[in-house]
């Protein structure tokens, strides 16, 4: 079989690529557009297919290097940490709260489920948290961390359950979203404030912005030196421990908590932050990134997922269904952002925030602007849960 090994800047030009063929399947079969499939979601599955058709047949494997999805990670999370203005939180605090919450009320529901059908099988509860919160609100970055301490606690298959879980719960969240949004926007008739606001004859300027080569390079300037803080302070959150363990934070954490802290300096100065640069620099790198992940899916991991995963793995898609519909739409006021909140919340509690914001670009993209969910999940998805998250972990395995 032919082993082809693609670098990064190759790596990088098929990613481009296959978020182009999503993007082209997404305009062209009414079904994708209909039910807000991301148009990186769609593209990288189909070269994940294909790749491990050709891969089963013994023709070709593909392996590239990563190091731009994790820099294209990075960024992503920078530009959301540049979002978390304290003096806009505020306002906006008692949803953020309440939204907050109900994550953390899913997480624990999700190591519940796990560890408890892992019981029923006869298995190590504690492997029952790799297909719970680990690898379904932490993604692939906590599912290697977690796994590689499992692994060494002696809980067998940790990392592979994990890590496979992971690759589920990435598919599994986006495609579960955009439907679940629909039903509920077209059951209860629910319509976008920011167009009814267009309508009405309400000026349309603040939804565009004008830029220059100047502006853009002062938002990468900015981005760049919050993610060069953050390496010492995740290597600070990394001295944490609870219960005598030590807490485990996604890499891109200090450079998010980096670009929080410049927002908010900023804000207490009145000075301004070129934002509308760096949410487009972010755009795109959460659709390169989006776009690298897929396209990296091991899919024939899943096919070697034994009855017991697999069963563990579709009741957390049940949980997630369920709880996003009744509970995220209802608690969060059961009006349009809240139904686009629901799409973002199976994207985060299935695989990871940037599936989230994937999920609620493709639902506004149809349905209109959603301002106060582009507000709220960002911060609860990235800034607050992988901390609880971490936690809750760290407390389950100290009692299991």
């Amino acid at each position: 079989m032919l082993e082809l090994q693609l670098n990064m800047f190759q790596a990088l030009a098929v990613a481009a690529l296959v978020y182009c063929l999503g993007s082209f399947l997404v305009k062209k079969i009414s079904v994708l557009g209909k039910y807000c499939i991301p148009a990186p979601v769609v593209g990288g599955l189909v070269f994940a297919i294909v790749h491990v058709i050709l891969r089963s047949a013994g023709i070709v494997s593909i392996t590239f290097d990563t190091t731009l999805q994790t820099f294209f990670m990075t960024i992503f999370f920078t530009s959301v940490g540049f979002t978390a203005s304290f003096r806009l939180l505020k306002k906006g605090g008692k949803q953020v709260l309440v939204f907050l919450a109900i994550a953390i009320g899913m997480v624990v529901m999700q190591n519940l489920v796990g560890s408890g059908l892992a019981g029923v099988f006869g298995l190590d509860p504690r492997l029952g948290l790799c297909v719970g919160s680990i690898p379904m609100v932490g993604g692939h970055g906590t599912s290697g961390s977690f796994g590689q301490l499992m692994d060494g606690m002696g809980i067998t298959g940790a990392s592979t359950v994990a890590i496979a879980s992971a690759t589920f719960g990435l598919v599994a969240g986006s495609m579960l979203g955009g439907p679940i949004a629909r039903r509920r926007i077209n059951k209860h008739g629910l319509h976008s404030e920011e167009i009814a606001q267009i309508e009405e004859g309400v000026d349309e300027s603040d939804h565009t912005f004008s830029t220059n080569t100047a502006r853009f390079t002062q938002g990468a300037i900015f981005m760049s030196v919050a993610m060069g803080l953050g390496i010492p302070i995740s290597e600070l959150l990394s001295k944490i421990t609870i219960m005598g363990r030590p807490m485990t934070f996604p890499s891109y954490i200090g450079a998010m908590l980096a670009a929080v802290i410049i927002r908010n300096v900023w804000d207490a100065f009145h000075k301004e932050l070129p934002s509308s640069e760096i949410e487009t620099t972010g755009g795109v790198s959460l659709s390169l990134f989006l776009s690298f992940a897929l396209m990296g899916l091991r899919l024939w991991e899943l096919a070697d997922l034994a009855l017991p995963m697999i069963v563990m793995l579709l009741a957390q898609t049940v949980l997630m269904g369920v709880y996003a519909y009744f509970v995220v739409f209802n608690v969060m006021g059961h009006d349009y952002e809240a139904a686009v909140m629901t799409t973002a919340f199976c994207g985060f509690g299935m695989g990871a925030t940037p599936n989230a914001m994937a999920n609620m670009q493709a639902v506004t993209k149809n349905y209109g602007p959603a301002p106060r969910a582009f507000f709220v999940v960002p911060l609860v998805g990235s800034l607050f849960i992988d901390f609880f998250n971490s936690l809750i972990i760290t407390t389950f395995l100290s009692v299991l």
